[in-house]
């Protein structure tokens, strides 16, 4: 009777594992689209600040530090969440 019972419940646990793995795989693939997305979106930004986020220097007002600090504290909430700092602490 084993044996019966494990020729029925093989195909599906076999169907269960092979669904898993792709779905292991799907995310995999999320995840590296994910990751490329902010690696160009950092590439971008780091480029931007390397040119002074494009300010001249006889022309900076505080328009352009408001700018800056809004994007600092953008990128605040960033770094907290991902390093379990600030609101993000336990």
């Amino acid at each position: 009777m084993t044996s019966r019972l494990n020729t029925i419940t093989t195909p599906r646990h076999q169907l269960r594992a092979e669904k898993a793995r792709r779905n292991r795989e799907a995310a995999l693939n999320a995840f590296i689209s994910k990751k490329a997305e902010i690696d160009e979106r950092l590439a971008r930004l780091q480029a931007l600040s390397d040119d002074h986020f494009n300010a001249h220097p006889d022309e900076v007002n505080w328009g352009h530090v408001g700018t800056l600090e809004h994007y600092a504290n953008l990128l605040k909430r960033i770094t907290d969440s991902a390093f379990g700092e600030g609101e993000y602490a336990e």
